[in-house]
């Protein structure tokens, strides 16, 4: 039932955008690369918006402010998609039958109502193996928060590139966090980890989350110092070989593109701002205090004209889109699910933190969703009573994202119109 009811949500409000092509399905490119035998894309990319160009002689970026090339430097530049492939094979058997003309935002707008479903049931595990003291309609409460008072909403209704990575990956994400609860399915665990991995590579920094949950499961079952080692060894020998496995592709992909394992191809995106990827690298704390503004100070501002409110392209600060998201920040008790948890959550959001983009262009804080579902996870494990704040939160929560989801890349008038990334305040 909560999977139907958010795709209804979500197929509403996407509305006009479900029955055509995103207007970038680099996806969709990408997955009949594949089924033509290909790496790179034919020819030239049908837009200008994120891809890679790759001067395969050079072994580097193409000419700066270049998006179509012919004759022999056509065989020598060419287009890659570098965003990670999951969502490219999940699309497979749609645009071998349908083409280039595919439905994508449909097929996304679908697979995001597994996101809040698994929440959910992740929500349901801990309440009924007593970890969580929730009932059915807390955990419905906060499912809710997640699926529309949060900036998944938003994300769920696009259907471009940027945000059905986000998609794809928040549903393996609390997959994982199903199997990896107790440590009690470690390579289910360590698999759709590395799924997630595959559409949002920051995801991989989950991984202390289960390390957590083993060590804790085995000295809950082992008295013995010897035995418990033994068990956390063989759990994360588990964990780890499927991930591995998955690493080892992907790395194998990367190499037979770029002649680089380690390479996603995002160092040569064709972008207005590659000389600062150049300069400081795709991850440097030198992009970490205007990430940090965003993640912790970016607000609506208001104008003397209509439609008298504007919010920056940067998108709004996390805190402010799901204030309940505060309820984590101070549980009554500090058990061990949520150590370990917490153990996942910092070490991706830095990662987020320090790279080259804030997330631009968006409504809310979208590269928080590589951890969110766990925040939200948190709020349960809080033992804090929802009453009447956290209730008056929620509601505008609801309201905040629901107007986001409404009138994000539609109506133009609520959004600042920089397009030099400079802007994250009201101007002076």
């Amino acid at each position: 039932m909560i999977f139907v009811l958010c795709v209804g949500v979500y197929g509403a409000t996407s509305a006009g955008r479900l029955f055509r092509p995103s207007p970038n399905n680099h996806y969709v490119h990408l997955a009949d690369a594949w089924l033509h035998g290909r790496l790179d894309i034919a020819g030239n990319p049908p837009g200008t918006n994120d891809w890679a160009c790759f001067d395969t002689l050079n072994r580097g970026p193409c000419p700066e402010g270049r998006y179509s090339f012919s004759g022999p430097d056509a065989e020598r530049y060419r287009w890659y998609v570098s965003f990670p492939p999951l969502p490219a094979i999940l699309l497979l058997p749609f645009v071998a039958v349908f083409g280039l003309g595919v439905w994508d935002t449909l097929l996304w707008v679908l697979f995001a109502g597994l996101g809040p479903m698994l929440l959910f049931l992740c929500l349901r595990f801990l309440r009924e193996c007593g970890q969580s003291q929730r009932s059915v309609q807390d955990d419905l409460l906060v499912t809710a928060l997640f699926a529309v008072g949060s900036v998944y909403y938003f994300v769920a209704v696009q259907g471009t590139v940027w945000f059905a990575a986000h998609v794809v990956a928040t549903a393996f994400v609390c997959w994982y966090l199903l199997f990896a609860f107790g440590a009690r399915r470690p390579a289910a665990a360590g698999f759709v980890l590395g799924l997630a991995f595959l559409s949002r590579p920051a995801t991989l920094l989950l991984a202390p989350f289960f390390v957590f949950q083993a060590v804790h499961a085995a000295r809950e079952a082992r008295p013995r110092p010897s035995l418990a080692r033994a068990e956390v060894f063989r759990a994360i020998a588990l964990f780890a070989l499927p991930l591995a496995l998955i690493l080892a592709a992907t790395a194998w992909h990367n190499a037979a593109r770029f002649a680089d394992p380690f390479e996603f191809g995002h160092r040569f995106l064709q972008i207005r701002w590659r000389s600062r990827i150049e300069t400081w690298g795709l991850f440097s704390t030198h992009y970490l205090p205007r990430n940090l503004t965003v993640f912790l100070l970016s607000v609506p501002w208001w104008t003397a004209s209509p439609p008298f409110v504007r919010i920056s392209r940067h998108g709004l600060a996390l805190w402010f889109g799901s204030p309940n998201l505060l309820w984590s920040l101070w549980p009554k008790r500090l058990d061990a699910t949520s150590i370990a948890l917490w153990a996942g959550v910092l070490p991706t959001a830095l990662c987020t933190l320090l790279y080259q983009n804030t997330g631009w262009i968006q409504f809310g804080y979208r590269f928080s969703l590589d951890y969110l579902p766990l925040l939200f996870v948190l709020v349960a494990l809080s033992r804090r009573r929802f009453g009447t704040a956290f209730l008056c939160c929620a509601c505008f929560a609801v309201a905040l994202n629901t107007f986001g989801a409404v009138t994000f890349d539609r109506f133009t008038q609520f959004y600042d119109d920089d397009p030099t990334q400079r802007v994250i305040f009201q101007p002076d």
